[in-house]
């Protein structure tokens, strides 16, 4: 999980669903032999869009974080301003129908 952009009206994370964390002990058979850990076939992500001013989320998979992955990688090339980001996550934030709750 990568939180990619935080300001006072909207936060985006990153949810790499499949990840092996990176301090998570080698599985091994007791002979030293390293087990191989199962990748799954169809890697999952996604991000999720907190609309701060709402108080409501919305989590985009599939052919939705496809599109918002080229937004930005769009941004990368060229920098877009505060207001730019903010007009684009404004967009998706229309989908957010969950309410945010504090676990």
């Amino acid at each position: 999980m990568h939180t990619l952009y935080d300001s006072d009206s909207y936060s985006v994370t990153h949810m790499l669903a499949n990840a092996v964390a990176a301090d998570a002990p080698d599985e091994s058979d007791g002979d030293g032999i390293v087990q191989v850990l199962m990748v799954p076939a169809l890697a999952r992500h996604g991000f999720e869009i907190v609309d701060k001013r709402s108080g409501k989320e919305v989590y985009l998979d599939g052919s939705w974080a496809e599109l918002f992955q080229r937004h930005i990688s769009a941004w990368q090339e060229k920098t877009p301003t505060q207001e730019e980001v903010e007009e684009t996550l404004a967009q998706y934030a229309e989908l957010a129908q969950n309410p945010v709750l504090v676990h």
